[in-house]
């Protein structure tokens, strides 16, 4: 069962900063290098950097540091009221426009082997220490996770009438995607939002190891607070939850660059046994993929040509039997063991084996310029495959999804300390 509750967030004092937050807004921290971070400090005092990625050596502490100040000083303030919060970005992908609809509020926190709240990538440890130190430091949710769900209508009536009104905040972030922010304290709107999630998984999209730090920290707040309740913020998390009908959800694909080994003629016939294999042009690959997105279809870039790959044969002998049809029919398990094992290749190293990129044009111009030898083009992952491979409890391949905008931070913040309760 999903259970969601309003919260009253801390957000930007509109007095002082203004409604327009696009000069303190940032892309996500684990999105930041250091040139962003460089820019996002030269662009406003109270830029969100300063609070989810600091330049100091003591990072943690001056985060904490600065969150006190900032609500000492006024520039961040809180809604008196619980809420839930609409969430919109108004983007532009290849020539197309389109609007991401969602809404923000406080989600229950479940181990995975709970089944609600269900994963899709593997984690690594460093991130999860570094966001660990952060919750500890600040005791507050800086940043939203991002999850999918499955909508029978009602929420998408709620958003609808919502954004006929007047945001409560908007920005603008660095790649031009237009963000809007609207409050909802209504209790009967609130309470049918509650109705729609109750009896569903969700399945998070971005976010895995903010998410598992999360649970992490609710259970030593659970330790230190003896007696502790259900309506403690610190068995919540501050999330983004967008449902998996809506037009505006983007999987962007990743393609694969192998920088060591190209394909050669002997490795072509084995690959023939499974898949059709046809010269196009280069220029067509878009095409040739998106005509077959129900399919195992491939675009090979080597040597100035491009060959359009589809799957004919049956790949069963490559699969682990106890892998779910949902797993291995994705493209990127196809790839990477078939293509990638008739090639020899095996567990490739990122930076020494593999490079991974999101537009074709990019992954041809690396092969041009002779810094990778082949370009493995893909479609995206659709959203329901996410969330069916992840009912199944398997992990995707790194770099299966890549959804599109990312979640800007520095609109919405939680309060999870052991006295807050929702």
């Amino acid at each position: 069962m999903v259970e969601i509750r309003p919260f009253k967030a801390i957000h930007y004092n509109p007095d002082i900063i203004g409604k327009d937050l696009s000069p303190v807004i940032t892309q996500p921290y684990d999105k930041i290098d250091a040139e962003m971070q460089e820019k996002y400090y030269r662009k406003h005092e109270y830029n969100f950097v300063k609070l989810i990625l600091p330049k100091e050596e003591n990072r943690y502490e001056m985060a904490a540091k600065r969150l006190r100040e900032w609500k000492e000083k006024g520039v961040l303030t809180r809604d008196a009221e619980p809420g839930i919060y609409i969430y919109t970005q108004e983007f532009e992908l290849r020539g197309k426009k389109y609007v991401r609809r969602g809404f923000i509020a406080a989600m229950r926190l479940h181990p995975f082997e709970e089944r609600v709240v269900l994963p899709h990538e593997k984690t690594h440890k460093g991130p999860k220490v570094d966001r660990l130190n952060m919750l500890h430091a600040t005791k507050t949710n800086l940043e939203a996770g991002f999850v999918l769900y499955k909508d029978d209508g009602r929420v998408k009536e709620i958003i609808d009438e919502t954004i006929k009104g007047k945001e409560d905040f908007y920005g603008v972030d660095d790649f031009g995607t237009v963000i809007r922010l609207y409050r909802i304290t209504d209790p009967e709107k609130i309470k049918t939002v509650q109705e729609v999630l109750k009896d569903k998984q969700v399945v998070i999209a971005d976010g895995h190891h903010r998410y598992e730090t999360a649970v992490y920290f609710r259970d030593e707040m659970r330790e230190k607070v003896k007696n502790w309740k259900d309506e403690h913020a610190f068995n919540y998390r501050m999330t983004y939850m967008v449902s998996l009908d809506d037009p505006g959800l983007i999987v962007l694909p990743t393609h694969r660059l192998l920088l060591k080994k190209k394909i050669a003629d002997e490795e072509w016939d084995k690959i023939k046994k499974y898949f059709s294999v046809e010269e196009i042009d280069i220029k067509d690959a878009e095409k040739f993929l998106e005509e077959r997105r129900d399919k195992n279809a491939f675009v090979v870039y080597q040597d100035s040509r491009a060959y359009g790959l589809e799957l004919t044969g049956d790949v069963s002998e490559f699969m682990q039997k106890e892998w779910s049809e949902a797993y291995r029919t994705l493209d990127a398990v196809v790839l990477r063991e078939v293509i990638f094992k008739i090639l020899g290749v095996k567990d490739p190293k990122i930076d020494e084996d593999i490079i991974y990129e999101r537009w074709i044009e990019d992954s041809v111009e690396k092969v041009d310029k002779g810094i990778a030898k082949v370009a493995f083009l893909l479609n995206p992952t659709p959203a329901e495959k996410v969330l069916e491979v992840a009912k199944h409890l398997e992990r995707m391949p790194q770099k299966t999804t890549d959804f599109y905008p990312k979640v800007i931070s520095g609109f919405t913040m939680m309060p999870v300390d052991e006295k807050e309760l929702l």
